[in-house]
């Protein structure tokens, strides 16, 4: 199961191929990895500027995550669209039909773990859960302002 690219854009607002990218991974944590480098690469090659790269790339690690962690998805899509307005979207849509809910957590001061969605909260100018039109799971989206 190996990670591939799409220009397929039936989601992320039907935006035309050269502004918006899909990568499909397997539902394992190791995809995370590959999820930052194609944002990164992707980011790169639009010029976005490096602080609005590096928080998209900590967004998307964090949607990734939970996708794979907490869902019972065997693969993942992950999507990123240059908006029109001096920002971009990212989405990583899971294929847990369970109905689930993402879980609430308050971390303790010595909890490793539970902060992502905090995260995503103070980084991202946006973000939602919405079911997902592709996979039949969650949508999780973020906008962020890239300054160009």
């Amino acid at each position: 199961m190996s990670p591939h690219t799409t220009s397929s854009l039936r989601h992320l607002g039907g935006a035309n191929t050269d502004r918006a990218h899909w990568l499909e991974l397997p539902g394992h944590r190791t995809s995370v990895r590959t999820a930052r480098r194609f944002v990164s690469a992707r980011l790169s090659s639009w010029r976005v500027p490096e602080d609005a790269c590096a928080n998209a790339v900590l967004l998307v690690s964090e949607l990734a995550t939970n996708a794979v962690l907490h869902t019972l998805s065997l693969r993942i899509l992950c999507g990123i669209r240059l908006l029109s307005d001096a920002g971009l979207r990212l989405e990583v849509h899971d294929r847990d039909a369970s109905g689930r809910r993402l879980p609430c957590r308050v971390p303790g001061p010595d909890d490793e773990g539970g902060r992502g969605l905090l995260l995503v909260q103070e980084i991202a100018d946006s973000w939602g859960v919405v079911p997902s039109p592709l996979t039949g799971g969650n949508a999780v989206w973020a906008n962020l302002a890239t300054g160009l």
